[in-house]
């Protein structure tokens, strides 16, 4: 069985079996609630996975294309020459690009953003009083602080007094907050589970190829615990498989450019006997 398809059948279980659990034990925060996204998760005190503030979460989920990326180009790097090619090369920027349109920019607001806003969403910003602001929607997508000093006619409608040093970024709530971090570990996993693959066909490995491999199958099972403690946790059920259903399309997505360049190479010619 191939790595890819083992991932896929890790991660699959992975999203299922931590959605379901969500469900009948009802662990799950909706991230989509203005009301409640901005407060500590309930089971934040008991369950230290359940906080936002974990360490997972800090230094790693937030940050985990760059730690795919850098694992992925170290095996990519240290591999022998057999195994550094050029689709290989192609398919992990054909992810990132992918991942870019999703998450930072598709003509101006990311698919993301642009989800939520169809799908009724609106920009909130939350104040210290509980209460939840709308905003328009360009408020959202620049990403900058507001408060009572740079947008006064921001806040002329609320009935809670702010201090003019008070400020707070605005966030795109409601509507159908498709879950990122499922879809972007989902993707890492399928990413990193196949561009492993080569090196498993080699009769031996270099020691810095070695350490290579050993940090992606590292990463790789992080990225597995991971998806689990957020499909527990964090975002609604359908949230959840939204975002590993896209996380499924783009990484097919992804092979496109690498599989043509593979079809469109010169094959050798058996030689003469």
């Amino acid at each position: 069985m191939s790595t890819t398809r083992l991932a896929f059948i890790a991660v699959s279980s992975v999203v299922l079996l931590g959605t379901a659990y969500s469900v009948v034990y009802n662990t799950y925060l909706d991230t989509s609630n203005p009301l409640l996204t901005h407060l500590p998760h309930p089971l934040s005190k008991t369950h230290r996975w359940a906080s936002k503030g974990n360490p997972l979460n800090v230094y790693f989920i937030k940050k985990a294309w760059g730690w795919t990326s850098a694992a992925f180009l170290l095996a990519w790097g240290t591999g022998p020459p057999s195994t550094r090619t050029v689709p290989r090369l192609t398919r992990w920027f054909s992810a990132t690009a992918v991942w870019l349109v999703f998450t930072a920019w598709f003509f101006g607001p990311a698919l993301f953003e642009r989800i939520v806003l169809a799908s009724g969403g609106e920009c909130v910003l939350s104040l210290p009083s509980g209460d939840a602001l709308s905003l328009p929607a360009e408020y959202c997508h620049t990403g900058a602080a507001v408060s009572p000093a740079t947008h006064p006619a921001l806040f002329t409608t609320s009935s809670f007094v702010l201090p003019s040093e008070w400020r707070a970024t605005p966030r795109l709530r409601k509507g159908h907050d498709v879950s990122g971090h499922i879809f972007l570990l989902t993707l890492s996993i399928l990413l990193l589970a196949q561009q492993i693959a080569p090196s498993f066909r080699l009769t031996r490995w270099s020691t810095p190829h070695a350490v290579a491999m050993c940090a992606n199958l590292t990463l790789i099972g992080i990225w597995l615990f991971a998806t689990g403690t957020t499909s527990v946790y964090f975002h609604s059920p359908g949230e959840k498989i939204t975002g590993y259903l896209l996380a499924l399309v783009c990484f097919i997505m992804a092979q496109i450019p690498g599989n043509a360049l593979v079809a469109t190479a010169p094959r050798e010619k058996p030689h003469a006997n």
